[in-house]
């Protein structure tokens, strides 16, 4: 009897054994599988990082690039996108060495970039009845407070991606005579209202390939600046561009690029911007390119932002 129940007890404890270390081996296995599935690094771009000079003004943090070999008299000012900062100019991995090396390889002088940063989200929209609003307002005084620290420009040139690229459409469209080149990449710019009724937000997602998670994401986020149509109106692209100029009134060179497979659906709105403002006569470079979110032609990009 004894020997029996040792019998047992020994069988439980080889069967914990065991399944503890099978529950081992399957962690193991998942780490190592973790470890083989995802990139090991980041693909570095060949460049010399821009001088770097970050200050704040209020509410905004800005850092001034100046390229090692020299800038030319421009002031690009540069809105980033959603959960970046106002360092990124310099990050080897993002599309901004990108720029940098272009430039450097053409053996061309490039602006001043000054990066702007009100945090991590935010966008450029009249003081409304939205608490976050108001920062349209705000960044005409900021600006002319670092110009004034800085020194005056040339020439002011716009460069926005993705939420950055949209906020830059709407201050380029606002004081089109302030900017001599305005350049969106990825900007979010939408056909339809984040107000327009459930049936044809849907059906917008459908027709852009858009990914629903996020262009609900969208909808929910413009809904923290702008709280109806009407609001909505003030800051869309597509509205903007319909505002009427003098013909002798100065207005921006308008870059434009979109991937086609953008999950955030912006290249219907992009698309039909760029249609609208070749019909109200604006100067124009329309960038579809095959890809997704973002994706850009870093060489035409990079040569529009220089004097010509």
């Amino acid at each position: 009897m004894k020997h029996q129940t040792t019998m047992k007890r020994s069988r439980r404890t080889s069967f914990f054994v065991a399944a503890v270390l099978l529950l081992a081996l399957i962690s193991i296995s998942a780490l190592l599988w973790q470890r083989w599935s995802q990139a090991w690094g980041d693909q570095a771009v060949n460049f010399t990082p821009a001088q770097q000079e970050c200050g704040q003004e209020g509410q905004l943090r800005y850092c001034i690039n100046r390229d090692v070999g020299g800038v030319n008299g421009d002031w690009l000012y540069h809105l980033h996108g959603r959960k970046l900062d106002e360092t990124i100019w310099n990050d080897p991995s993002y599309m901004t060495a990108m720029i940098q090396g272009a430039w450097q390889q053409m053996g061309q002088r490039p602006p001043t970039v000054v990066t702007l940063s009100y945090g991590p989200v935010w966008l450029l929209t009249p003081k409304g009845k939205a608490e976050a609003s108001g920062l349209l307002e705000q960044i005409h005084s900021d600006m002319a407070a670092i110009e004034a620290r800085h020194g005056r420009p040339a020439r002011r040139l716009l460069l926005g991606e993705s939420m950055g690229g949209l906020s830059a459409l709407i201050l380029g469209l606002n004081r089109p005579e302030h900017f001599a080149k305005v350049a969106a990449l990825c900007p979010g710019v939408y056909v339809d209202s984040p107000f327009a009724p459930l049936s044809q937000l849907k059906a917008a997602l459908e027709r852009t390939g858009a990914d629903p998670k996020i262009g609900f994401g969208v909808v929910r986020l413009a809904r923290q600046f702008v709280t109806d149509d009407a609001e909505w109106q003030r800051v869309s692209p597509l509205a903007l561009i319909e505002n009427d100029l003098p013909a002798s009134s100065p207005r921006p060179q308008l870059y434009i690029s979109n991937g086609l497979y953008d999950r955030y659906g912006n290249f219907e709105g992009s698309q039909r911007l760029i249609e609208r403002a070749r019909a109200q006569g604006w100067q124009t470079e329309w960038h579809p390119i095959y890809g997704g979110h973002c994706a850009s032609d870093i060489d035409s990009l990079a040569r529009f932002l220089l004097p010509g």
